[in-house]
């Protein structure tokens, strides 16, 4: 299922200073389908195929949330939210929760009064440009002109390059990658910024990838991750235990293919039987059932599975870990203990 919002110009900060409203879980309870805001598509983190179905990165943790919940991964509804429409459509209501390659920043969390209940991937912004420019370095681009999305933390950040290292250039306004992607490879920018995760999985999309080169610069963090309105702790909580059971369930070697057994075989590893609701009552503390996190991880399985289903080094976008690692393996990737 899919809607793709267009809201009346109220301002987010309005929307989101009379917001703090309470039970968003009952709500998806009660309406068994949980609505959720994604990005326009963006290959490998949120797009829809051929029969409207919805896969990607992020895409898959709105469908752990609805399977925790709703014990069903397919009971969602899909928004699809742009820069500029993603804050209004969360403040108003219009979705219970924003899955979208969106940067946790003071001001959103302070000001715009969103929760940001984690970061499911650590990026940060870079600059993608035609090979045949003879471009090796971002700071080569005095005087380019630069396609970049409104509304973003990007637009911010591309300023602050420029005048940090006293260059100028043009900006091109984009609605959204889809109108980016077009309009660069029409020849009317000469780069593309936007985080370096969105800039390969638009250059995967691409007939010649080869002929684009992602420039080494790394100009930000943004570190993303899903985010509920503020004044709700019961439905964050939900949220932001869920993506930490994705997260847990990769460091355990709990996966999609044997969750099922060890939740029916119980072990001697106390945090895995509490996750699995097996020991404990972490379901009930939730306003969930014992098996919260089974189903979660069922839905697409643990983290490591789904980044390497998505966006892994052996799909079209081809990322590496790095800081997405375990923190075990070097990566910045760490949940708190259930317990």
């Amino acid at each position: 299922m899919t809607r793709t919002v267009f809201l009346g110009a109220l301002t987010v900060a309005g929307l989101a200073a009379g917001t703090g409203v309470a039970g968003t879980l009952d709500d998806v309870k009660a309406r068994g389908t949980l609505n959720c805001g994604v990005t326009t598509p963006l290959v490998g983190f949120a797009a829809p195929d051929g029969n409207d179905e919805w896969h990607g990165f992020d895409v898959a943790i709105c469908r752990a949330v609805a399977a925790a919940i709703i014990g069903d991964p397919k009971a969602v509804e899909f928004v699809s939210t742009s820069g500029k429409t993603r804050f209004t459509a969360l403040a108003s209501g219009e979705v219970d929760l924003l899955a979208r390659n969106t940067s946790w920043t003071f001001s959103r969390d302070v000001d715009l009064k969103f929760t940001f209940v984690g970061i499911n991937y650590y990026d940060g912004q870079g600059f993608m440009v035609p090979k045949a420019l003879g471009v090796s370095s971002a700071k080569e681009l005095d005087g380019a002109t630069v396609c970049i999305q409104t509304g973003t933390t990007t637009e911010l950040n591309l300023a602050d390059f420029f005048r940090k290292n006293n260059i100028s250039y043009e900006p091109v306004s984009v609605e959204s990658n889809a109108d980016g992607q077009k309009r660069y490879l029409a020849g009317e920018c000469d780069t593309y910024t936007t985080d370096v995760s969105g800039l390969a999985a638009t250059r995967a999309t691409f007939e010649n990838p080869g002929d684009h080169v992602i420039l080494p610069e790394i100009v930000s963090k943004e570190p993303l991750g899903p985010l509920v309105r503020h004044g709700d702790e019961e439905w964050s909580d939900v949220v932001r235990w869920t993506l930490n059971a994705l997260i847990s369930a990769e460091e355990l070697g709990i996966t999609s293919a044997n969750v099922s057994e060890m939740a029916s075989a119980p072990g001697n590893n106390p945090e895995i039987n509490r996750l699995l609701g097996t020991e404990g009552n972490l379901g009930e503390m939730l306003g969930l059932s014992a098996d919260w996190a089974v189903n979660a991880i069922s839905a697409g399985g643990n983290y490591g599975e789904i980044f390497a289903r998505n966006i892994g080094e052996d799909t079209p976008i081809g990322l590496s870990r790095g800081l997405n690692a375990q923190w075990t393996d070097g990566g910045l990737l760490y949940s708190p203990p259930f317990r």
